[in-house]
């Protein structure tokens, strides 16, 4: 449906990557939508919805790059590490006289825990990358383009 209005060779744009690629990929894309709003293709009320579809995205793209380029302080990391330390290196003086030597698997058990949590926190603390556990970004803009493409068509 989307080619029937925008032909093949305007349907890509090359955008400089020295620029804000979200801004050049909006400014585009309200040019496409102007343009089609002339040709007739959609009608006014159509350009309203996708304007403000549009707005959103430069709205959202500016709240992913915050998220993004905010780093977590490199305090809090350290605290969480040695935090966990020293929870690990004082349990066992809390449990060992009433577990006696039940408390390693225990306290094998609870490091592993706390461990795995910092790990996690690592991993999403960047969600936007080609890893494999990352946001399925590829599949996200290919989503919008479906539905931007049956809302003008």
């Amino acid at each position: 449906m989307r080619d029937e209005y925008i032909p093949e060779e305007q349907s890509f744009i090359s955008v400089d990557a020295q620029k804000h690629v979200p801004n050049q990929v909006a400014s585009e894309m309200i040019k496409n939508i102007y343009r089609l709003n002339k040709e007739g293709a959609i009608n006014p009320e159509q350009l309203f919805s996708i304007t403000a579809e549009i707005t959103s995205f430069t709205d959202i793209c500016g709240a992913c790059e915050r998220i993004k380029k905010t780093p977590i302080p490199f305090s809090y990391n350290v605290f969480i590490k040695k935090f966990i330390f020293t929870y690990i290196m004082t349990l066992p003086f809390t449990w060992a006289f009433d577990l006696k030597y039940f408390i390693i698997p225990i306290i094998c058990f609870v490091l592993f825990v706390f461990a795995s949590i910092e790990l996690l926190a690592e991993e999403i603390e960047d969600p936007f990358g080609r890893d494999a556990n990352d946001l399925p970004l590829d599949s996200i803009c290919d989503n919008i383009q479906k539905h931007v493409g049956e809302l003008i068509g």
